[in-house]
């Protein structure tokens, strides 16, 4: 019986003259799913990044050519990026130094063995070199806004990113480099953090002149440290600090527009190679003004403090002060954060010349709306009320209620 089976299946796998028939009525591909296909050819432009080998129709389980090693990928920003890479179908390696849950967030992002996470050390260069061994793309998102005991801002934001440069360069294989810097990076600023930005972006496009460098303004999005903190300061204190007189202009940017200007500039055909994009949202506000929408979003009555900014930084001082003098770890900064109380002495806004989001063909969600919904959670007594949420109704309704 069984040998019987397998002459019949034999048998119909056998090209047949009836099936030869039907493709005359009915035409059919032979490589209808091929890689050549122009349906299954990824979208991915060689010039930018080199001959790639693709196959798939472009989704999570298709094969992109990209192997990008994304620095910083387990803070805000990476996890974004490492998303829309790992969407496309590209093996993403993560490296980290923390502990192994660190990046577990991150795996389900893509398919099955395309997020690799990798044990590196920042201060040890064959560490990093094993790291970039295998990828032709380097995404360097490493930053931190504040200094602590073993990482000071140029280490961090200066000379970490310039050693990323030299080693991609000696590595010959890498066809993209792209740089996240911040939006007011400059030689000049009063900002110890924009100032080691600047030197990073100078130092990169010596070694790469073909890099290409981001400047994302504040960045809004489920795990900010602007919005959430002062969230979680007001619900606290039932007041909020405002640093200065509140009139610092910025230009906050939804997370996911930045991860999809990353994105769109791997994609191009080189143009966006050796240039620098500014990368702000479609509104300016001030900080009051950003402020207001916040207690409008969570639904508390706005209270205010102003702080003047040698009081300000009088407040954050100590924690410098103290920070490589005693013998245990301080406490890390939040809203009196001594480097951008200097920042916000100053605006913050896309200059008028500059590349912008529109060069990459992507236009900037509005903050007001889905955006800033994450604030929701802040609101008492759950999404759907909180503190003001009675606050229209007239006195004489509510007097009669009672």
């Amino acid at each position: 019986m069984q040998a019987i089976t397998r002459r019949v299946g034999y048998q119909l796998l056998k090209p047949s003259t009836s099936i030869s028939s039907l493709k005359y009525i009915y035409p059919i591909s032979d490589h209808y799913y091929g890689a050549d296909h122009e349906r299954c050819v990824s979208t991915l432009a060689t010039k930018g990044v080199g001959h790639l080998v693709r196959k798939g129709t472009g989704g999570r389980s298709s094969v992109s050519g990209v192997i990008a090693t994304v620095f910083g990928a387990t803070g805000f920003l990476g996890r974004y990026v490492v998303q829309q890479l790992a969407k496309m179908g590209s093996q993403v390696l993560v490296p980290f130094r923390g502990c192994e849950d660190c990046h577990r967030h991150l795996k389900l992002m893509g398919d099955l063995g395309q997020i690799v996470p990798m044990k590196y050390n920042p201060r040890d260069e064959n560490s990093i070199k094993a790291v970039m061994a295998k990828a032709n793309v380097v995404i360097n998102l490493i930053g931190r806004e504040y200094e602590t005991r073993n990482y000071s801002f140029e280490e961090v934001n200066h000379y970490m990113a310039e050693q990323l440069a030299t080693i991609a360069k000696e590595h010959g294989g890498i066809m993209r480099f792209i740089q996240v810097s911040c939006l007011g990076a400059s030689p000049s600023s009063p900002s110890r953090l924009l100032r080691a930005k600047a030197a990073a972006e100078e130092a990169i496009l010596r070694e790469l002149p073909e890099a290409t460098v981001m400047r994302p303004a504040v960045l809004i999005g489920t795990e900010d440290r602007i919005l959430n903190r002062w969230a979680q300061f007001a619900k606290k204190y039932t007041f909020l600090p405002l640093i200065g007189d509140g009139t610092t202009r910025i230009q906050p940017v939804y997370v996911v527009d930045v991860a999809a200007a990353i994105m769109a500039a791997l994609k191009d055909d080189g143009t966006s190679m050796g240039k620098i994009y500014e990368l702000g949202g479609p509104e300016v506000f001030t900080l009051h003004e950003l402020a207001e929408l916040m207690y409008e979003t969570i639904r508390e009555w706005p209270r205010y403090v102003k702080v003047p900014f040698p009081i300000a930084k009088a407040m954050a001082t100590p924690r410098e002060m103290l920070l490589n003098k005693v013998p245990f770890p301080l406490p890390n900064p939040d809203i009196f954060n001594l480097d951008q109380i200097h920042a916000l002495t100053t605006d913050t806004v896309v200059s008028e010349n500059a590349l912008t989001f529109n060069e990459l063909g992507i236009v900037p969600r509005k903050l007001k709306g889905y955006p800033i919904e994450y604030l929701l959670s802040y609101r008492k007594g759950g999404p759907q009320f909180g503190s003001t949420f009675g606050e229209k109704i007239s006195p004489d309704i509510q007097l009669r209620k009672w």
